[in-house]
């Protein structure tokens, strides 16, 4: 439990030190930054060479839903949303996590996605805890998003972490009656559903890993590892004191 508790916010740390330089119209520093942080704290970033994944970070830009590689040629725009999916292998155990950051100005359906997202994820890690189903995330997922007039992508999925990057349970972001299992103490997982402004349906790029929306729309998500206790479920990956704030956290919710 000590590496547990230690490793994951090597991934915390190495996703605010990039939060902090994101700033447009700006060569994206994010591989450099993330692999310097994760290596400074004696980590090794998980994503790099997984399965031939080419970089030691994920940012997905706008309608990517997951997995975008960092490109040092493409150029943070003004009113871009940007997830940052930082991932780091400590002591012999992975932490997930990712969020979204926002460049400069965003219109107003950008906030709203942004917070409606978080918002979705936040009410369901509200209901993990000993007993409860691992069916049950998704059904809260969909039914929350749906409220929002947003759809909860349903080929990816959260999963279970530790010394194994990827591993069970699998944790759908939609309505399923799969047995997926039950929460008990110990158990350690991530959530971390990708909502998107109009359809869930998207497709993969030719580099095998980059995969955008059907229709262009953009898509947002957050993740943490998390830490099933006797009495509910501990963030992993839970921002400091120190982490920046969100804008609706600074501002007022919208």
């Amino acid at each position: 439990m000590y590496a547990l508790n230690h490793h994951a916010p090597n991934a915390l740390h190495a996703i605010s030190s990039d939060r902090r330089n994101i700033t447009p119209p700006i060569t994206p520093p994010t591989q450099e930054l993330v692999h310097h942080e994760t290596i400074k704290r004696g980590a090794y970033p998980s994503p790099l060479n997984y399965h031939g994944f080419p970089k030691s970070v994920c940012t997905s830009i706008n309608e990517v839903v997951c997995h975008g590689i960092p490109d040092p040629n493409r150029r943070f725009e003004e009113g871009q949303i940007v997830n940052i999916d930082v991932s780091c292998y400590f002591m012999g155990f992975h932490g997930d996590n990712s969020e979204m950051i926002p460049v400069g100005e965003l219109d107003q359906a950008a906030k709203q996605l942004i917070q409606g997202t978080y918002d979705v994820w936040q009410a369901s890690m509200a209901i993990c805890k000993p007993g409860v189903p691992y069916n049950k995330i998704g059904e809260i997922i969909e039914t929350e998003c749906t409220k929002l007039g947003y759809s909860t992508t349903r080929n990816f999925c959260g999963h279970g972490v530790g010394k194994i990057f990827h591993t069970t349970p699998q944790v759908y972001h939609y309505t399923n009656h799969r047995n997926l299992g039950v929460m008990a103490p110990g158990h350690i997982f991530t959530i971390e559903p990708m909502i998107n402004e109009g359809t869930d349906e998207n497709k993969m790029l030719d580099d095998g890993w980059t995969v955008i929306t059907i229709d262009g729309k953009r898509s947002a998500q957050f993740e943490h590892t998390l830490l099933v206790t006797e009495t509910g479920v501990e963030a992993l990956t839970a921002k400091s004191q120190s982490s920046p704030r969100y804008f609706w956290e600074r501002d007022g919710a919208l």
